[in-house]
């Protein structure tokens, strides 16, 4: 598994906006998602009925990138990697647990187990520029 830096992790830990992309017969997909940073992977909340899901269903490769532009001042992380589906048990209790801690929106709009599933990614890749 790829290792990140303090510096970086702190940066992951600092953001809640990432782009993630997705592919479907060969046609890239990219949209914003909220994400947290747990153990060494990146973790997404999503619905069954998005194309990111289906994506995910036939292909787990993913790619998604964290970042901040500030011109002169752009700092960013991409990172590529595979994709593991939570949708129940103790790994899914733990991570509804860590968004609804982080995320206004998990807490006004609450989900149980198979209502709707974490996107695990495992970074297989790295790279980041202006996380010094």
């Amino acid at each position: 598994m790829i290792e990140f830096s303090f510096k970086e992790k702190d940066f992951l830990n600092s953001i809640e906006e990432a782009r993630m992309a997705t592919v479907h017969e060969n046609i890239p997909h990219v949209k914003p998602v909220s994400f947290v940073f747990n153990e060494n992977c990146i973790i997404v909340a999503t619905d069954y009925d998005t194309r990111s899901f289906k994506n995910i269903k036939v292909n787990s490769k993913i790619a998604i990138t964290i970042d901040i532009y500030k011109s002169g001042e752009h700092k960013a992380i991409c990172i590529q990697g595979d994709t593991e589906i939570i949708e129940k048990g103790d790994e899914f209790k733990k991570l509804y647990d860590i968004f609804h801690a982080k995320f206004e929106w998990v807490r006004k709009d609450p989900w149980k187990e198979e209502e709707a599933p974490f996107l695990k990614i495992i970074p297989k890749n790295k790279v980041s520029w202006g996380i010094n």
